[in-house]
């Protein structure tokens, strides 16, 4: 097992499979105008498995497939099949917006997808369009029907908090995924990468959303076990489970085992780092496994991140990433980075 500096195990890969996106969500792509990955330096299936199994023989257990919107990606199915072919992949996960859910839910099953993550941000219409810019909330919703039918029992629902356009929908969603077996997990508006109109004043905390959900439902505990998990889970009186996540002002640092592969081969260390690994140049130029392996764990024995506990830290916390800077380098766009 490799360690890094603080000694996180290197045990979770997210891997985005496109930067291109069919929403524009405000907390994550609020300008009119993107920098895009150059289509020729986009990995193929082959190269993403290559890259997958050099992390797995290092200790990688659980990936996850992000975008931009990953269901874009043309033949995703065929890549999911290679993927969960490998016993080493313990849980193979993806997350959508779920625009084009409903036509591929039956695919991604059967490939052998374990889990699906569905963002769904609100069941207002208006606000859905004032949130993303198009008017998809319909077949956001017949996506996750169609992914109950398809047999995704452990579904879950990341809705971002932000003040003023959501927050008021808790328990509202909260009944929405009982509705639809269903985990619901609130994420804290994060001041990473393209969120360009982010303010400590927009961040719902943990604190915040666990006191709105007790005076609704009542007494609230947590569930023990969460390990490395970016969630921290809670139940209801009902037996009702959900999720916080609360990178924003409750970082978890000290247990992050995740990185993040882009589109195009570069390995991010932490979802605030400002540059990674190029590892699509090695792996083009006929890099071995051993060699590719070899390259990654050194790195990751290096690594001594922990960007959202430095965020917090910072006295009149601003935007991460200005806008031009963004124009400049699409690396920095979270619609790159996969979240």
């Amino acid at each position: 097992m490799i360690l890094d500096r603080f000694n996180r195990p290197l045990r979770s890969l997210r891997i985005s499979v496109t930067d291109r996106c069919n929403l524009r969500c405000q907390y994550c792509m609020p300008e009119p105008d993107y920098a895009w990955l150059p289509r020729e330096s986009i990995l193929d299936f082959e190269e993403i498995a290559v890259l997958v199994d050099a992390f797995t023989s290092l200790g990688v257990e659980r990936v996850r497939l992000t975008g931009g919107e990953p269901l874009l990606r043309r033949d995703l199915p065929t890549l999911i099949e290679q993927l969960a072919s490998r016993p080493a992949i313990r849980d193979l996960a993806l997350t959508t917006n779920g625009v084009l859910l409903a036509n591929q839910a039956g695919a991604l099953h059967a490939a052998g997808l374990h889990r699906l993550t569905v963002s769904l941000d609100t069941l207002q219409r208006d606000r859905f369009q004032a949130i993303a810019r198009f008017d998809e909330l319909p077949a956001v919703l017949a996506g996750i029907n169609a992914a109950g039918r398809a047999g995704f029992d452990a579904l879950k629902i990341d809705t971002v908090v932000m003040r003023g356009k959501n927050d008021d929908e808790l328990e509202a969603l909260i009944e929405f995924g009982k509705t639809h077996g269903a985990e619901v997990r609130f994420i804290e508006y994060m001041d990473v990468g393209g969120a360009t109109h982010w303010s400590m004043d927009t961040v719902v905390s943990r604190r915040e959303i666990l006191q709105r959900l007790s005076d609704a439902f009542g007494p609230i505990e947590p569930v023990a076990g969460r390990d490395s998990a970016p969630a921290e889970r809670f139940r209801l009186s009902d037996g009702t489970t959900f999720g916080i996540i609360a990178s924003t002002t409750e970082p978890f640092c000290a247990a992050c085992d995740r990185s993040r592969l882009t589109a195009d081969g570069l390995w991010l260390l932490c979802l605030y780092a400002r540059g990674g690994l190029d590892l699509r140049h090695p792996l083009r130029e006929g890099a071995t496994h051993e060699e590719l392996a070899h390259l990654v764990s050194t790195v990751w024995a290096m690594r001594a991140d922990r960007g959202a506990e430095e965020r917090l830290a910072e006295p009149g916390r601003e935007v991460l990433i200005p806008v031009a800077a963004l124009k400049r380098n699409a690396h920095l766009e979270m619609h790159t980075r996969g979240g």
